[in-house]
């Protein structure tokens, strides 16, 4: 998962708040994972696809830019690599 481009607000990173998923729980489409904030809003960001979460690469209290990797979604077994 990555940071998104938040729709219609100009911002070029948004900082971790929380995580709402922990390294080995089973996800589901739309499941939130992270809490975001940008300069103007805080959001949960939901899951785009079903797996589990193998690796959370962005602490809480970092920011990240946009398009910049949040975690690795797969299927339990897989390997995480080591770039996103």
């Amino acid at each position: 998962m990555k940071v998104p481009k938040a729709g219609g607000i100009p911002t070029t990173k948004a900082s971790v708040l929380r995580w709402l998923k922990h390294e080995g729980d089973s996800i589901r489409p739309g499941d939130p994972v992270v809490e975001l904030e940008t300069d103007k809003v805080s959001y949960e960001l939901e899951s785009p696809t079903e797996g589990t979460l193998l690796k959370i690469i962005a602490e809480e209290n970092t920011q990240v830019p946009v398009g910049g990797p949040l975690c690795q979604i797969g299927q339990p077994g897989d390997s995480v690599s080591s770039k996103e």
